[in-house]
């Protein structure tokens, strides 16, 4: 990768991880990873447009069916797509679809832009983890495939060691905190290859004494009561929390940074 490149232009693709939960404004928007990398790139390129076609809760087939061809259409100069592991945190999941819908979603976007970013998501210290991980593993074994064959750069983020601290996650245990999206901001922008603004960012936290027994267990029923029913409910009514929200940014307009 060439060293401090000139890109005019980013489009977004994704999920909630993407459309920026859960780094909060304080007009109650969420920012992200991606709009603070774009942030970062506009102040490089004057001119320089973005678009972020994210939405939370969308599955890898929806991300092909409603987000691909409108980001092949804009001709970006940088695309990044993040998607599928919403599906293996499903009770049921087809790994051989998500690889094949994956796929699908690769070979129409690297015809169409300069460089395609593919993602390793981080996660986050724990039983989920442990849980999912052989999917989680099966889906990044395919993402570094098609990253491989389609000229793609992979960012690792499953293997920094800081963002699977339980301390760069919020309470909902499912998004990063803002540190843990500028984390990864950083982290994508070293891999388009531009100078280091902060070379340790996958550097574990320092170590801390672990929460007490009480403030664990308040943790765990404001995490079940606040986010884990909620979610659940949702899965039994076949609802999506993305369900009828447009995407974040849907134009491919000249940016210069988001509030806050």
């Amino acid at each position: 990768m060439q060293k401090n490149p000139t890109y005019t232009s980013l489009v977004a693709v994704g999920d909630s991880f993407t459309e920026g939960m859960s780094d909060l404004l304080p007009d109650g928007s969420y920012r992200g990873w991606a709009d603070l990398l774009a942030a970062r790139m506009a102040a490089r390129t004057p001119g320089f447009r973005y678009a972020n076609l994210a939405v939370r809760g969308k599955l890898i087939g929806q991300i092909v069916d409603e987000q691909v061809d409108v980001a092949a259409a804009l001709g970006a100069d940088v695309i990044t797509l993040v998607g599928g592991l919403n599906d293996t945190l499903r009770p049921k999941c087809d790994m051989g679809r998500v690889r094949g819908l994956l796929t699908e979603a690769v070979e129409r976007l690297a015809p169409n832009c300069k460089q395609l970013v593919l993602m390793r998501s981080p996660g986050r210290r724990g039983p989920v983890l442990e849980r999912f991980r052989p999917r989680m593993e099966a889906l990044f074994a395919c993402i570094d495939d098609l990253a491989a064959r389609h000229g793609a750069v992979v960012v690792d983020l499953y293997g920094a060691p800081a963002l699977a601290d339980p301390r760069l996650w919020d309470v909902d245990r499912l998004h990063l905190t803002a540190e843990g999206h500028r984390r990864v901001a950083e982290a994508v922008w070293q891999t388009l290859g531009y100078e280091a603004e902060d070379p340790q960012w996958h550097v574990p936290l320092p170590t801390a004494l672990p929460p007490g027994w009480v403030l664990r267990r308040a943790a765990d029923l404001q995490f079940a009561r606040q986010h884990l029913l909620p979610w659940i409910g949702r899965r039994l009514t076949g609802r999506s929390s993305g369900d009828g929200r447009p995407p974040k940014r849907p134009e491919l307009l000249p940016y210069d940074g988001p509030p806050g």
